[in-house]
């Protein structure tokens, strides 16, 4: 037993009482001792590099490059993305492909090098493999993205994994984004991030590693062009990343670093590149395009834990009604097990929960339940007894089924890397959808057994199927989430066919946006925290995770009624907007009259905007691109913009400057170029500028970019486009997509225009013919003050 899990198990014993304590430290002792006797030692290591180049094969899309101790396969696909692998590894098999790798680009040629060496010249890229096996990632003018030095692998004498790092380097002005999201983010600063899927031992805050969300994926953003690499290799990892520096007057620049180490697995790599908004599509076309969420889900939702049964339930939304507060869903946690047996509602707690639900229905309320992997084990035990007939879970290399420790008391884990077990997983929903559940939160899916204190679970020696490949947790750990996300997407589409799943989790992995979306960490409460939540949702979208939010308050505290208040009016612009009931004071209303009367407003704006988040979440299936972008997401070459992380844009229309320091009332914000307005008072600037602008407590600065098109909640509830005057002689507009429901219809794009004609502002729908013959009513804005 490590001195890590040493300190997490006394704390446990010392934070959740003494039985339930001492079972923590006795799991971590069965841990240790299984990797002790499941996984031999590593012992003498022989490094390896390539050596030089012996033979050349090309092939479709690129080819074959052998050197004296190694090979390298380069293929560039049909959608521009460029796969290598070293050693054999292909891209397939892979928990981060949506389905079949795609195709190879038919005029894609591997063919020696001018400069020596070889290359793949592709429409959108080049690729360069040196003698030695460094391999260059180039724009069609040449220019070097991002140069892979030749990678050095570590082989145990005795034989086993081998461990291996890669070292890249990257333009001197080039930034750091992605790997899921980091609270330090978006912008990656110098240092290391570990990849490895961990419960939070503590709110996430700035600076806090690891997470329980992690992918060893990289956006670059550079003056030469955009890139993302996605070394997809699922192992614990560490990436150290460095940023360049360039050289003043005649001095030489400084290439910007990443070192990518990993205890095993492929060393294969993927890379697009273009514009940002390109390489996020072609980023979806191979990993998935994002779960569509239903309409209601883009509202407001409100977790009760379900301790106090019903009657919480009850209270909580009568509470919302009577404070005239919209709600859309109350999630209920861990509080409405069974604990008993798992998986199953508790009856004497809920004992008329579909009533309940179909109350709450009626009111336009759903429920939603929260789901963890845990199985209480023991004789008894329904879902234990039908997994155990199933051998569904998980065992360690002696094939003892392992057990670790959870609120029930000792708890199993299915092995949801088996499709077996993923079908039956996937139709134990059935039971949570016959009690009225309209949706499923994913929480400790690490996996991990205590949600406060991040404790390991499962030992690294433990047995997975990995559909059909057989190996150990050290490669299933990371994407045992992903795994539970696909069970569960999957069963709700052959239980309930005809409605669209509602789906998010707490951990996952690169391709997770298939099945839903995700709630980033848990924020502590404090002004880091909040911080840290813009930073998680931010990297999550240039990851293709589009729908995600944080708990608004943060957890593990109570939040002052300013902090809540502008961490409310944050989530109030994310797609999933989360309150919570807590110890102490967490729903608006106990938080005294002015802070109610805000919360309010900002709760109503919500629902206003709820057209455009539908139209945002429809494009995001449609092309990848996130809801919530960097300001710099369409302006790339703006360097000012790139360090910009305290605002953000909403789609393509507005942008959003939250107050995220204590007693603010103005606040800078930077503009990206064009007019924008600020919408509370009309207010019209100019950019690329950095202005200052009030921010008084009732509400956060906003601006919509002159010439948008947005589609909103009238005052009478009916869909109206809301246009914001374009600059004279320019054109503006808009896309609107009228979501009809939770099915599976495909809706139909509306696009407009919105242009000058003399004195005033005319808007057209393609195809059609002026404002009159408009489907939906026009307010513009921005004529003078509001």
């Amino acid at each position: 037993m490590d001195g890590r899990d040493l300190v997490r198990s006394m704390r446990s014993v010392g934070s959740v009482g003494t039985a339930q304590g001492l079972r923590t430290v006795r799991a971590a002792w069965r841990r240790r001792r299984a990797d002790a006797t499941g996984l031999p030692p590593r012992g003498a290591e022989r490094a390896r590099t390539p050596g030089p180049v012996r033979e050349v094969e090309p092939g479709p899309g690129g080819g074959v490059v052998r050197f004296g101790r190694s090979e390298l396969r380069i293929r560039v696909a049909v959608n521009g993305a460029v796969f290598w692998g070293w050693d054999g590894a292909a891209p397939e098999p892979s928990y981060a492909l949506a389905g079949r790798c795609p195709d190879p680009d038919p005029r894609a040629v591997l063919e020696p090098d001018t400069n020596g060496g070889w290359r793949v010249v592709a429409e959108r890229v080049t690729v360069a493999v040196s003698w030695h096996g460094a391999v260059e990632v180039l724009t069609p003018g040449g220019v070097v993205l991002r140069r892979e030095l030749p990678p050095r692998w570590w082989e145990p004498v005795a034989g086993g994994p081998a461990r291996w790092m890669q070292r890249s380097e990257v333009r001197a002005d080039a930034r750091f984004f992605g790997l899921g999201g980091r609270a330090s983010g978006p912008r990656l600063r110098d240092g290391t991030y570990r990849l490895w899927n961990t419960g939070p031992g503590r709110g996430s805050e700035a600076g806090g590693d690891p997470f329980p969300l992690t992918m060893p994926v990289q956006l670059v953003l550079a003056d030469a062009g955009t890139h993302l690499a996605f070394h997809d290799c699922s192992w614990d990892g560490t990436v150290t990343l460095r940023e360049g520096a360039e050289g003043a007057g005649s001095g030489h620049d400084r290439a910007g670093t990443s070192e990518l180490r990993m205890d095993g697995g492929p060393l294969r790599c993927w890379v697009m590149v273009g514009t940002p908004a390109r390489v996020l599509l072609a980023w979806a076309s191979l990993t998935g395009a994002p779960a569509l969420p239903p309409a209601w889900a883009l509202g407001h939702h409100h977790v009760q834990w379900g301790d106090g049964g019903e009657q919480e339930v009850r209270r909580a939304v009568a509470g919302h009604q009577e404070h005239g507060l919209p709600l859309d869903a109350v999630h209920l946690g861990s509080g409405h097990h069974d604990a008993h047996q798992g998986f199953t509602v508790d009856r004497e707690r809920f004992p008329k929960l579909p009533a309940l639900a179909d109350e709450l229905r009626r009111d336009g309320i759903r429920l939603v339940s929260v789901v963890g992997p845990a199985v209480p084990a023991g004789d008894g035990h329904a879902v234990y007894e039908a997994g155990a007939a199933r051998d569904a879970f998980v065992r360690d290399a002696s094939g003892d089924v392992v057990r670790g420790v959870s609120w029930p008391g000792d708890v199993v884990f299915p092995d949801l890397t088996h499709p077996r077990v993923r079908a039956w997983w996937g139709g134990l929903y059935a039971e949570r959808l016959e009690q009225g559940f309209a949706g499923f939160w994913h929480d400790m899916d690490e996996p991990t057994s205590f949600a406060a204190f991040g404790e390991p679970t499962l030992p690294r020696s433990a047995r997975h199927a990995l559909d059909g490949r057989d190996g150990d947790h050290r490669e299933a750990h990371n994407v045992y989430a992903l795994c539970m996300a696909r069970a569960a997407h999957e069963g709700l589409r052959a239980l309930l066919p005809e409605e669209r799943p509602f789906l998010f989790s707490r951990s996952g992995w690169a391709g997770m946006q298939r099945y839903g979306g995700a709630l980033p960490g848990e924020a502590a409460t404090g002004w880091p925290g909040l911080r840290a939540s813009l930073a998680l949702v931010l990297g999550l979208g240039l990851c293709g995770v589009p729908y995600a939010g944080p708990d608004v308050g943060g957890t593990g505290g109570n939040p002052s009624p300013e902090l809540y208040l502008r961490w409310l009016q944050l989530g109030v612009h994310l797609p999933l907007l989360r309150t919570r009931a807590g110890a102490g004071h967490r729903e608006p209303w106990e938080f005294g009259a002015e802070v109610l009367a805000h919360a309010r407003a900002a709760l109503v704006e919500r629902r206003r905007l709820r057209p455009y988040l539908v139209t945002l979440s429809h494009l995001a299936r449609r092309t990848g691109a996130p809801c919530v972008r960097p300001l710099w997401w369409s302006a790339p070459e703006e360097r000012a913009l790139r360090d910009c992380e305290d605002a953000f844009l909403l789609g393509d229309s507005l942008l959003v400057a939250p107050v995220l320091v204590a007693g603010a009332e103005r606040r800078t914000v930077r503009l990206p170029g064009g007019r924008w307005y600020e919408t509370a008072t009309g207010r019209a600037f100019d950019g690329p500028a950095r202005i200052v602008v009030d921010a008084p407590l009732d509400r956060i600065p906003v601006f919509a970019r002159a010439g948008a098109v947005i589609p909103v909640y009238g005052e009478d509830g009916g869909l109206e486009l809301e246009v914001w005057a374009p600059v004279r002689g320019r054109a503006g507009g808009g896309t609107v997509v009228a979501d009809a429901g939770d099915g599976w219809e495909e809706p139909g794009v509306e696009r407009y225009t919105a242009r000058w004609a003399g004195s005033r502002i005319v808007v057209e729908r393609e195809g059609g013919h002026g404002t009159g013959g408009l489907p939906h009513p026009v307010r513009v804005r921005g004529l003078g003050p509001d």
